[in-house]
């Protein structure tokens, strides 16, 4: 399996790793639908949005050359420009555990997209 390094630019640096196309599409799709999920949540604290019933959270998981793991709650961000994904990255040697900026994690993964496509 071949595979171009994703890099993710967090806010005190950033990681790069292996990762395939299906998974980049993977992502992106998790990604969408956590956006979605964030706006409707927005929309309740807007003034005449109506009661919103609690999103469930968003979980995507890898299993490749390494493990990612990207987690993130809805309810929890006014808007999904606030919004941070707990991200975890590990292999047999490192484990790597952080927060990014939902933001940024979109741009990367679409840049990667991008890159290979």
């Amino acid at each position: 399996m071949s595979s171009t390094p994703l890099k993710l630019n967090l806010g005190e640096g950033s990681v790069s790793f292996n990762f395939s196309p299906q998974g980049a599409q993977e992502l992106k799709v998790a990604l969408d639908e956590l956006m979605t999920r964030l706006k409707t949540v927005a929309a309740k604290t807007t003034p005449g949005g109506g009661k919103v019933a609690p999103q469930a959270p968003v979980e995507y998981r890898y299993t490749g050359e390494v493990f990612l793991e990207i987690f993130c709650n809805p309810n929890i961000w006014p808007t999904p420009f606030a919004a941070k994904v707990l991200l975890t990255i590990r292999d047999v040697n490192i484990r790597l555990t952080t927060e990014a900026e939902l933001t940024h994690v979109i741009e990367d993964v679409n840049q990667y997209l991008e890159q290979i496509g």
